[in-house]
């Protein structure tokens, strides 16, 4: 017991006002919430985690929180509960005190889980499965929660809080970005510090981007299943803390590296914007491991089913769905939520499966429990908040419906803008829509246009490369039968499955990828580039690389495509020095009081109304003016047109009248070094299979 020769034996009272475990200069309080348990146990261990030291019951209960105090336990003291109560899996209760759980509230781990059978509350060999009872300890398989020391988390970080209308989003994984970037140092690579390095900060300036919207970075546990197949759960969809960094991400200074990180990205103007997932936690369905919510209250934390409590409504997919009605699992995540801003720095967060979120009894309400909650905290009301507008449950599918305080990411767009470019009838129609930010989803409730996050790929399904390379997914790796991943993607692989050594194809893909960046950066709405697009990133087809923790999803930043990193630097400056670009406000061609004209209009390449009704449409202009409502009053002579033609031949573009202003081709995709060319004359040629932006400068004459 030297260990803690210098801790009491007798818990004292403690309190219940905060959850987890808060060292106070001379003890630590322990509090943790279970409604159902009859007792709850803390257990201190060993330096190593090995050894069980000490256990002793929470002495005080009030309410649902079981709490208790005990002086000289210092920061970095491993501890972890175990519960006792009723195993009952047929009533929705799964208490058993031989498994250790670790404290939700934890911000550190130490240690790992490990895959074995004594994990789990039941005896898996049994025939009646989780009927059973299991009685050996699961302590030398479960990561112990840290009490940690109160300096390491200070509540002192202030958001950047960057216009919505400004926002460029980089959606990466910390590993992935950086492990095969020759300029980040070697120790750094695969790490919250090596995503701060210099070499990673000039290039994403360069590019322009505001904010690095980072894969699941809260502490994850693989699923045994990968685990067996000698895989890993690389995305990170599977959390187990909610208050921890993933450790697996730590550099040299370890957990203090993650605010180190946010605090580099902000002295260089870049917010950090975390992906999370607080519609399920890593236990898994009824056959999962008990870690920590399943053994404190499963039928609490976990939306159960009516009839059969013994299962899980499964809205995610993913075994169980954690009910956001229940008072203190909106706490949690509330809780969560105000550390990562509070104390890690962190400036917003993408909400995977957003719909579980806002189930109520009777089905989706973005005005229900957890929405209210969310939107009225003081804290969180400066962030950025995401919504990944769906689930797999009934009525799952709510894009456009979230509150105005939300964008949402919008897979509609990602689809429109593949269809429109590999050809498909209707094409040009939806792309109308999506130019425009998507306004019959959008434009009510008060949203503005940033609402639509507009991309043309994301981590979820094929790169952009992969979508010219490749018709089918190609996801063997993954152990699944090629099963797994998104069916129809919208690709084309211009004539060939996979690479190619034919130049012509090799341009034909390359200028397709640029038509669909450009069309991203041009659309009213927020753009968002995945990693490595910017340069023609592959995964070889697999278009669900979640378990790929290797060459497959890493960067190869020696294989990427200058040229095309070039252009999308330049399409980026364009979009940053063009204020039409980037509106608050939707455009539905109404008439700008200032000058009687409207703020949109849709012409042919030859000037005349474009016949909507011609399914196969595949040339359209778009004349951008200021919006009618935010030139109220003042005067703008801000112009762009934007030429699409999709077509197999070039096409002669008559351009807009103008008296002593010029036009100015800014952009052109038919080619990857973009040199802004006044135009001489009313029309202009505009090659096949291109798009290109046309500013009209004042008195410009070059």
């Amino acid at each position: 017991m030297t260990y803690h020769a210098t801790v009491s034996t007798q818990l004292e009272p403690g309190s219940p006002s905060r959850l987890g475990a808060h060292f106070d200069g001379g003890g630590t309080n322990f509090a943790v919430f279970s409604e159902h348990a009859e007792q709850v146990f803390l257990c201190l261990f060993s330096p190593d985690g090995t050894r069980e030291e000490m256990r002793l019951s929470l002495p005080e209960r009030t309410g649902a929180v079981w709490h208790g105090y005990l002086p000289g336990v210092q920061p970095g003291t491993l501890y972890g509960y175990r519960a006792s109560g009723p195993y009952t899996p047929e009533a929705g209760h799964r208490f058993n005190r031989n498994k250790l759980l670790i404290d939700p509230y934890t911000r550190e781990f130490h240690g790992s889980f490990t895959d074995h059978t004594a994990t789990f509350g039941y005896l898996n060999s049994a025939p009646e499965a989780d009927l059973s009872f299991d009685s050996r300890d699961s302590a030398p398989f479960v990561a112990k929660s840290v009490v940690s020391d109160p300096a390491l988390f200070p509540l002192d970080a202030q958001p950047l809080e960057r216009g919505w209308h400004d926002t460029l989003i980089y959606e990466a994984h910390v590993k992935g970005l950086t492990q095969r970037h020759p300029d980040v140092p070697e120790d750094l690579r695969g790490t919250y510090e090596g995503l701060a390095t210099p070499a990673m900060l000039d290039h994403l300036t360069k590019l322009g981007v505001t904010a690095v919207e980072l894969l699941p970075v809260q502490a994850i546990r693989s699923e045994g299943a990968l685990t067996a197949r000698g895989l890993v759960n690389y995305w990170g969809y599977n959390t187990i803390g909610f208050l921890a960094p993933e450790p697996r991400y730590f550099g040299p200074a370890g957990v203090r590296g993650f605010r180190a990180m946010v605090d580099r990205f902000h002295a260089a103007g870049i917010e950090v914007i975390l992906d999370v997932v607080y519609n399920h936690s890593a236990e898994g369905d009824h056959l999962g491991p008990t870690l920590s919510f399943r053994g404190l209250d499963n039928a609490s934390y976990y939306r159960l089913q009516a009839d059969q409590p013994r299962y899980y409504v499964n809205d995610t997919g993913c075994g169980n769905t954690l009910d956001t009605t229940h008072p203190f699992v909106i706490r949690l995540i509330l809780d969560s939520l105000r550390f990562w801003v509070q104390a890690m720095g962190v400036d917003g967060f993408r909400f995977d499966l957003a719909a579980t979120l806002c189930r109520e009894p009777a089905g989706f309400d973005r005005t229900g429990r957890f929405m209210t909650a969310l939107r009225q905290d003081p804290v969180l009301a400066g962030v950025k908040l995401i919504a990944e507008p769906w689930d797999i449950g009934p009525g799952g599918y709510q894009l456009g419906g979230f509150p105005a305080k939300f964008a949402e990411w919008n897979d509609r767009y990602r689809d429109t803008v593949r269809k429109f470019w590999r050809g498909d009838t209707h094409g040009a129609q939806e792309l109308g829509s999506a130019l425009l930010g998507t306004a019959y989803l959008f434009d009510k409730r008060g949203r503005r246009v940033w609402s639509s996050v507009n991309y043309a790929a994301s981590h979820d399904g094929f790169t952009l490369a992969d979508t010219t390379q490749y018709e089918h997914r190609h996801n063997m790796a993954n152990g699944e039968g090629n099963r797994d991943g998104h069916k129809v993607n919208f690709s084309d692989n211009l004539g060939t499955e996979g690479p190619s050594d034919d130049p012509a194809r090799r341009d034909m893909r390359a200028r397709r990828q640029r038509n669909m960046l450009a069309t991203v950066f041009l659309s009213q709405g927020t753009p968002m580039l995945l990693a490595g697009d910017e340069g023609g990133h592959s995964q070889r087809g697999n278009n669900n690389a979640y378990c790929q923790d290797n060459a497959t999803t890493w960067i190869d930043w020696a294989s990427l495509d200058p040229d095309q990193i070039a252009f999308t630097t330049a399409l980026s400056q364009f979009r940053r020095d063009t204020p039409i670009l980037r509106q608050m406000d939707f455009l539905h061609g109404a008439t700008r009081p200032t000058d009687h004209r409207k703020d949109v209009e849709w012409r042919g390449f030859d000037g005349t109304p474009l016949n909507w009704s011609n399914d196969s449409l595949s040339s359209l202009c778009l004349h951008l003016r200021g919006n009618a409502e935010s030139v109220a009053g003042k005067a703008t002579r801000d112009e762009v047109l934007l030429a699409f033609n999709r077509g197999n031949h070039d096409l002669d573009l008559l351009l807009p009248p103008t008296i002593h202003d010029v036009w100015v081709r800014e952009i052109d995709t038919a080619e990857a070094a973009q040199h802004p060319t006044p135009v001489d004359g009313a029309r202009i040629r505009v090659p096949a299979q291109s798009v290109s932006a046309f500013v009209l400068r004042v008195g410009s004459t070059g």
